[in-house]
């Protein structure tokens, strides 16, 4: 039913667990941005998504593919879904008497096609703009999109406009530019030290194209 984390997984446990090269590709290559090795080696997946930086991988693949996330207090058990649990900059769900326990990811269907790109400043650095995507494929078109972004707003988030210039459409260069256009229309990014608003916006229309054009890619091959 699904790829199923408990908190304390490990980045380094996800990359080393060759079921997931099938059973949740996307989330392997994400896994692999993350950081240094000697951050995948202690980081975890509960500690990612309870700290909720607006630039962290997990929160993107989260918000991408339906996660629901697992928490346990007082009160006792409650299931909390991505786009719910994410409310802002480090800023989650979770009460003060409440941890994560665990990360479920819905089923990953074998027509699935996906791409992840990011772009940041050096190797290992928090992403200036990160797109996570993926679309099931069927008659040659492509349904069911999913369109994430991080590291372009207080929090990662879906794009439905261009979630809707994908569904239904032959993915060819043409659309691997549309897409990318709508992507880039829009976010709303913030301005920091690290780079203008309107980089991110031209960054996150890039990365998007660019994750398309590899799960076309993909299909193809």
């Amino acid at each position: 039913d699904g790829v199923r984390l408990g908190a304390l997984v490990r980045w380094r446990d996800i990359l080393d667990d060759k079921r997931l090269a099938t059973a949740h590709p996307l989330l392997r290559e994400a896994v692999s941005h993350v950081a240094h090795y000697q951050i995948r080696n202690r980081g975890t997946v509960g500690g990612s998504l309870a700290h909720a930086d607006p630039a962290s991988e997990m929160p993107g693949i989260a918000q991408t593919c339906d996660a629901e996330i697992s928490v346990m207090g007082v009160a006792g058990v409650r299931v909390i879904k991505a786009k719910d649990f994410l409310q802002g900059a480090l800023t989650t769900a979770l009460t003060a008497d409440e941890i994560i326990t665990e990360v479920h990811l819905p089923a990953w269907p074998a027509q699935r096609r996906w791409g992840f790109q990011e772009f940041a400043r050096r190797r290992g650095d928090f992403a200036m703009a990160g797109v996570a995507l993926h679309y099931d494929e069927a008659g040659g078109k492509a349904g069911n999109a999913r369109i994430g972004v991080f590291g372009v707003g207080d929090r990662a988030h879906r794009l439905a406009k261009a979630e809707a210039a994908l569904n239904g459409k032959i993915v060819d260069e043409a659309l691997c530019v549309a897409v990318g256009e709508a992507a880039s229309a829009e976010v709303d990014p913030q301005e920091d030290i690290h780079a203008s608003a309107a980089y991110r916006r031209a960054l996150t229309g890039t990365m998007a194209e660019r994750a398309l054009r590899a799960a076309a890619a993909r299909a193809e091959a």
